[in-house]
């Protein structure tokens, strides 16, 4: 017999000064006491089995593994201090080699052995993201360049902004927390002109569309859809559609298209360390405006003929979650 309230309530205080833990005797119950130092609780999860609820530790999802692909060209003077600063945890680190007549790939491997080099199947920039993506086996993948331009160490915000649910981190140079010493006035103005038209034009709020710092999910990759293949039916040396500079801007705009929940993250950027810069400002602008300009009539033609744009969240308003931003820690 489990007897009256009251004799319940004196075996409870009785459990309780005894083992600190007070315990509800039930038929064939026994009371188990406390041994040693006592620590914080596990969190646990109610697991129902036949009558009676059970617990145990809660199940740690696993952590997002995180690839790193850098496009190279002549950068051997610059990547030992690149590599020298990126995280650690990574799950792997990808150059991507332009067929660099200098010591770029001897001194990548020197710098951090393990790295993954791939040799990009055509020329420019674009090609050479579209290859590292190719190559890429991790659930997010981050964008960097080397020239140090882009600071390795900004990495986990890019992380924790896609942790934190975004598809799609944008970098920023162009809002709190953020800067740039390497732009120069004419390209800050062609830019704000050139982000302006883009939010136009797809009701985004990207404060700096030029800007090649970003990180996303892997599954933005059939979105972004970069061509890494071999073509035989053209000469190598040439660059295709997407291949230059304007990857930049084909991507965020593909992404804008494509309806992703994006979050921007305020990036400083430096000077090239060594070297001159390849960017022209006024041919590299007129070459942006070109894309978007195509890749707005491609989607208004795609509309047309009823193709359904893709989209992993159809609920959710491009003009809401663009709005989104991560602030410098």
């Amino acid at each position: 017999m489990l007897g009256s309230p009251r004799q319940m309530a004196r075996r409870m205080v009785s459990d309780l000064e005894r083992t600190g833990t007070p315990a509800f005797r039930g038929p064939g119950h026994r009371p188990q006491a406390f041994h040693g130092t006592r620590t914080a609780h596990t969190s646990v999860a109610p697991v129902l089995v036949g009558d009676h609820t059970h617990r145990h530790p809660r199940a740690r999802r696993p952590e997002p593994t995180v690839s790193v692909i850098i496009p190279a060209k002549n950068e051997a003077r610059n990547l030992p201090a690149v590599l020298g600063a990126l995280p650690a945890g990574l799950h792997e680190v990808i150059l991507v080699d332009g067929n660099s007549t200098d010591a770029t790939v001897a001194v990548a491997r020197s710098c951090r052995p393990g790295i993954i080099v791939v040799q990009q199947s055509r020329k420019g920039k674009g090609n050479a993201l579209a290859c590292g993506f190719a190559a890429a086996t991790g659930d997010f993948l981050v964008m960097l360049d080397a020239d140090g331009s882009t600071d390795p160490e900004e990495i986990p915000r890019f992380v924790a902004a896609l942790e934190q649910g975004a598809d799609f981190a944008k970098g920023s140079r162009f809002m709190p927390g953020a800067g740039s010493s390497d732009i120069s006035r004419l390209r800050q103005a062609g830019n704000f002109w050139l982000s302006t038209i883009v939010n136009l034009l797809y009701g985004t709020r990207y404060t700096d569309l030029c800007y090649g710092y970003n990180a996303f999910r892997r599954d933005c990759l059939d979105k972004i859809d970069l061509d890494a293949s071999a073509r035989t039916d053209v000469d190598p040396t040439v660059m295709l559609w997407g291949d230059g500079f304007e990857v930049e801007t084909l991507i965020n705009v593909r992404i804008a298209k494509a309806g992703l929940r994006v979050m921007e993250v305020p990036s400083f950027e430096s000077r090239r360390v060594f070297g001159k810069s390849n960017l022209h400002a006024f041919s590299d602008g007129l070459r942006v405006l070109q894309t978007i300009r195509i890749e707005h009539r491609w989607g208004a033609r795609r509309a047309a003929t009823g193709s359904q744009r893709p989209s992993r969240l159809d609920d959710v308003a491009w003009s809401i979650v663009s709005t989104s931003t991560l602030e410098a820690g």
